[in-house]
C-alpha cells in the first residue's frame, strides 16, 4: 500500500469515527435536529472526501502513466452537497449543523497532515 493509500485510509477511518461520534450525540443529547443535520453533513463529506481521494489516485495514476490532467469532480462534489442542502430544508433539519457537518472533511485533512508529517 502506498503512503498516499496509507493517509486515504487513516483520513476515511477518522471521518467514520466522527460520524459515529455524532451518532451517539444525536441518541443522547434532546437538540435532534441539529444532530441529525450535522450527520446529514458528516455524511455527505465523507461522500465527497472519498470522491476527492478516488478523483486524486485515478489523476496520480494518469500522470504516471500517460500524462494526460482529468479533472477532480468539483461539480460532483458540489452537486452532492446542494443536494444533502435541500434533504436538510425539506427534512426541516437544522441548516447550520449541517454546514458543519459538512466541513468536517477540511480539519480531518489538514490535522492528518500536521500529525503524520511532523518529521
Amino acid at each position: 500500500m502506498t503512503e498516499y493509500q496509507e493517509m486515504a485510509k487513516r483520513q476515511r477511518v477518522w471521518m467514520l469515527f466522527i460520524l459515529v461520534f455524532f451518532i451517539v450525540l444525536a441518541v443522547i443529547m434532546p437538540q435532534k435536529d441539529l444532530f441529525a443535520g450535522i450527520i446529514l453533513g458528516v455524511v455527505i463529506s465523507f461522500y465527497n472526501l472519498w470522491l476527492l481521494q478516488r478523483k486524486i489516485n485515478a489523476q496520480g495514476e494518469a500522470a504516471a502513466s500517460v500524462g494526460k490532467r482529468k479533472g477532480l469532480g468539483m461539480i460532483s462534489r458540489f452537486a452532492a452537497a446542494a443536494l444533502g442542502a435541500l434533504l436538510a430544508l425539506r427534512m426541516e433539519l437544522s441548516l447550520v449543523g449541517y454546514i458543519i457537518g459538512l466541513m468536517t472533511a477540511y480539519p480531518v485533512i489538514v490535522i492528518d497532515y500536521l500529525w503524520f508529517n511532523r518529521k
